[in-house]
């Protein structure tokens, strides 16, 4: 049987913990607040936005979705506070109505989108004979009148399909429910985390998320992976009392609901009333009509429980943003090699940016073989650097690497990991750079440290 191993962290959001690796999933300040401080705010959605009809984003180790859902919150605040929608021709509906058929009338669940036909081309780039593209696949835009509203394309990856199927069901309400709730499991690291304290250093409303964002997600896996109503794994988590405050009751309420009608019925119209009767006469009007673009057919999400690696050598799409998000490199360094990250270079857009939490040289050093230009984020609140960017525009680099951090990529730190096939195990990889590092000549990290420091 799966088991799930939940906590809250420091921002009130939903952490991990993984007993396989001794270690935690998420940053201790907190899951969403990790999700803002390395990948939303460093990509600058809100300029994006303002400049563009679609967005291609590219989410590797969807995890619980927290990258996801922080991305597609990010939209709704930006529509409600810096964009005057009624100046672009984004939305046509009318307000959200569960009378209303024509909102609900989508299909996500498009088949043979592997033959990747694609039109409305703007710009196309040829590598190694395959053609990849910057625009939302045909399979999306219906017609010429839906081109002209805001696309939003998110292709998730992970392998671990009980995590991503769990994404919509997790509680985002920004608050720990009482202090010094008991854990469902039993492990003595773990305590250390929940003892550390920090406060909130983001706007609120980019750490809660709204019911609405979990509901659509729901809906969308619903339709694409059917057998999320059949899976013992899921129901057993989710009516397990242990673990009843890190869900959300009106979420699974909705998934009850699913799986009732599931036998002959699609739950589109289901999906409609719920949010009409629970949540939306408390909305704004103007965050109604960013909301119906998530809602309706402008928004489509791409849930692939596969390996990295070999769901996107069969990808022809260019990404505008790429959230790498995997497991530590030192652990788990089959999604840090210089080979994925010239397989990454492939699919990002001439614009686009690759964001990671990583600040390893090892992996800096693979993302500027792989042909980028690397730097550095940013954190303002917190005065520190927290991640790197990757991109094919180096002015979009605000930070750039140091002399000392370019100088550490020419020591033994700065050997990347390699997986020239894109199919080794994690423990091959690991054994290959670890002879590498053997067989080197570089300087040690160590010893070019201490120089630094006496020339200091």
């Amino acid at each position: 049987m799966y088991k799930l191993y939940p906590y809250f962290t420091n921002d009130g959001s939903v952490g991990l913990f993984s007993p396989a690796d001794d270690d935690i999933y998420h940053s201790t300040l907190g899951a969403a607040t990790e999700a803002y401080e390395k990948f939303i705010l460093p990509a600058e959605p809100d300029k994006f936005f303002a400049e563009n009809k679609n967005v291609k984003v590219l989410d590797i180790c969807f995890g619980i979705g927290y990258n996801t859902k922080s991305f597609l919150n990010y939209f709704l605040n930006f529509e409600k506070k810096y964009l005057k929608f009624s100046n672009l021709k984004i939305y046509k509906n009318n307000l959200l109505s569960p009378y209303n058929d024509k909102i609900y009338v989508y299909n996500t669940n498009y088949k043979g989108y592997n033959e990747q036909i694609y039109t409305n081309k703007i710009s196309d780039t040829n590598y190694n004979d395959k053609i990849y593209s910057d625009n939302i696949p045909d399979k999306i835009c219906k017609s010429e009148s839906d081109a002209e509203e805001f696309q939003i394309y998110i292709k998730a990856i992970d392998t671990d399909k009980n995590l991503a199927f769990l994404s919509p069901f997790i509680l985002s309400k920004g608050k720990i429910p009482y202090k010094n709730y008991k854990l469902p499991f039993e492990n003595e690291k773990i305590t250390k985390y929940l003892n550390f304290k920090s406060k909130n250093i983001y706007d609120k409303n980019f750490i809660i998320y709204p019911d609405e964002i979990n509901i659509i997600l729901l809906d969308k896996i619903c339709r694409s992976h059917p057998e999320i109503f059949e899976s013992e794994d899921i129901n057993s988590i989710l009516n397990d009392k242990n673990f009843s405050i890190y869900f959300n009751p009106y979420i699974i309420n909705l998934f009850k609901l699913y799986c009732k009608k599931n036998d002959k019925n699609t739950p589109k119209c289901d999906l409609g009333a719920f949010l009409h009767n629970i949540y939306y006469n408390h909305l704004s009007k103007r965050y109604k009509r960013a909301l119906n673009s998530l809602i309706n057919k402008s928004f489509y999400f791409d849930l692939k429980i596969s390996d990295a690696r070999a769901e996107l050598l069969s990808d022809n799409n260019l990404y505008d943003y790429i959230f790498l998000d995997a497991f530590t490199p030192a652990k788990c360094p089959a999604l840090w090699t210089i080979d994925f990250f010239k397989l990454l270079f492939e699919h990002l857009s001439p614009n686009g940016r690759l964001l990671t939490y990583s600040n390893s040289a090892a992996v800096r050093n693979a993302m500027i073989n792989a042909g980028f230009y690397a730097g550095k984020i940013y954190n303002e609140v917190e005065n520190k650097f927290t991640g790197t960017i990757a991109v094919k525009n180096k002015s979009l680099i605000k930070y750039e690497l140091s002399e000392y951090d370019l100088g550490l990529l020419k020591t033994k730190a700065g050997i990347f990991y390699r997986d020239e096939n894109l199919t080794a195990l994690n423990e091959e990889i690991i054994r290959q750079h670890q002879n590498d590092v053997r067989n080197s000549s570089l300087m040690s990290s160590s010893k070019y440290i201490k120089s630094m420091r006496y020339k200091s």
